[in-house]
């Protein structure tokens, strides 16, 4: 007697998969099966496609499949300011020239730059990103439409902002901002401090306290740059990393961003407290803030995730770039061409995302996880010849290559076009909020 076929909703073709599952499998002439937005399979064509009965078969052909890819640092909103002001020191950058437009930014504004950041972000492959900034309400509207996971972070400082006039008043927003995610499976929420140099001892302490209460990661710029660390020495009498340890910042759930200036030591006690950081290659190298000891957190068992940062300071939201970046600049920086291998960067760029944000089922194509992922077109010239499939994703591919992508199961960006955006929409608003900015620019 025959074995009953197991339906599932579709069946993926496609010369390879890269799994990245705990064995690393990589998979040539592949079937993934999807059923209830999950993977329900995945192995060689012939094998996995006989035992299952399917609703849709789609055949990718010359295509490569990989997770989607997971952006652990992001202000969204900042695609309204990409190319703004360029080629200047940070605290220059933020003073003169961002803060004092984002002091004037309307919700509906934040929601423009939100949907075009989604827009970027799904071309090139990203599934689920955190964002920091303000009115993340309006952040959740345009991820809903757009389809993408989002982690929200209401970014809070020490001093009067556009949405709160003190630290304490953002809370009750964090707390709304649960409830109005709480039966989302799509977005999830995590408190916000900018830096330390930007809050106060109690705000920080109290953050990590309702992050406790709310059971969500609690991320923060830090030791962004040796400016950074001076100004924290001034007003502290510590570095960013053991001034967050002596508040008992310092945990499993923190998610420390740049981590440019760090020396052994802070290292060490990163590793020792269990937090994660979030690399942001391209940032750092375009504020010239240097280059974040990303091997050295990896040997000491520290989780890193790749992030891009604003498109302001990067300018761009391309996740790719990012691992390609991250690659070279740590084989630079310790003159080691074995330094950050492809493979490390990858995990980077997908599980260690997920661990990073602690938001198990993505960042890997296995049964049991959810069906996030992206197609890379394998005929584009640049792919070929392909040798090692992982190789060709972080040194040979600029994201371009995109051509299908799928949250959950379900088709967002197809073909050059994400479904859930009206392009030519945006792009008439996007021309209008530039003009904006140049009217309000101080």
């Amino acid at each position: 007697m025959p074995t009953p076929l197991i339906p599932c909703d579709l069946l993926l073709r496609a010369s390879r998969i890269v799994t990245q599952d705990a064995r690393r499998r990589v998979f040539e002439d592949a079937c993934l099966a999807v059923r209830d937005g999950r993977v329900l399979d995945v192995g060689p064509w012939e094998a996995t496609a006989s035992r299952h009965a399917a609703a849709e078969v789609r055949d990718l052909g010359a295509a490569l499949m990989l997770p989607g890819l997971i952006n652990v640092h992001a202000h969204a909103s900042m695609t309204l300011f990409r190319g703004l002001a360029d080629d200047i020191p940070l605290m220059d950058w933020l003073s003169r020239h961002i803060w004092p437009l984002e002091a004037k930014l309307s919700p509906e504004l934040v929601r423009l730059g939100a949907q075009a950041a989604c827009a970027e972000m799904l071309a090139t492959g990203v599934t689920c990103f955190a964002d920091g900034y303000f009115h993340e309400r309006q952040v959740l509207a345009a991820t809903r439409e757009a389809g993408i996971r989002v982690v929200l972070g209401e970014g809070f400082f020490g001093f009067p902002s556009p949405m709160f006039p003190t630290a304490r008043h953002c809370w009750d927003v964090v707390e709304g901002l649960r409830e109005a995610t709480r039966d989302d499976p799509f977005a999830r929420i995590m408190l916000m401090p900018h830096a330390t140099y930007t809050t106060t001892s109690e705000s920080l302490r109290e953050s990590m306290a309702l992050a406790e209460s709310l059971d969500c990661p609690w991320h923060i710029h830090c030791a962004e740059s040796p400016a950074e660390t001076s100004s924290c020495l001034e007003m502290f009498g510590l570095r960013p990393v053991p001034y967050l340890d002596s508040l008992g910042c310092l945990r499993p759930r923190t998610i420390l961003v740049h981590c440019v200036d760090l020396n052994e030591e802070e290292i060490a006690l990163v590793a020792a407290r269990g937090a994660k950081v979030a690399h942001c290659p391209s940032s750092n190298m375009k504020l010239a803030n240097g280059a974040a000891p990303v091997q050295k957190f990896l040997d000491a068992g520290i989780v890193v995730g790749l992030g891009t940062d604003g498109a302001a300071s990067n300018n761009s939201l391309n996740l790719f770039t990012e691992m390609r970046h991250a690659a070279l600049l740590q084989k630079l920086l310790l003159l080691d061409p074995g330094a950050l291998p492809a493979q490390a960067v990858l995990d980077m760029a997908t599980r260690q995302g997920s661990a990073c944000l602690g938001w198990p089922g993505i960042g890997s194509l296995e049964p049991g996880s959810r069906a996030d992922l992206l197609v890379l077109d394998l005929s584009s010239p640049n792919l070929q010849p392909l040798h090692n499939p992982v190789s060709q994703a972080v040194y040979a591919a600029h994201g371009g290559e995109v051509r299908l992508v799928l949250v959950d199961g379900r088709v967002v960006y197809q073909d050059g076009r994400p479904l859930g955006i009206d392009l030519p929409l945006l792009r008439r608003e996007l021309a209008g909020a530039v003009r904006w900015m140049r009217e309000h620019r101080a």
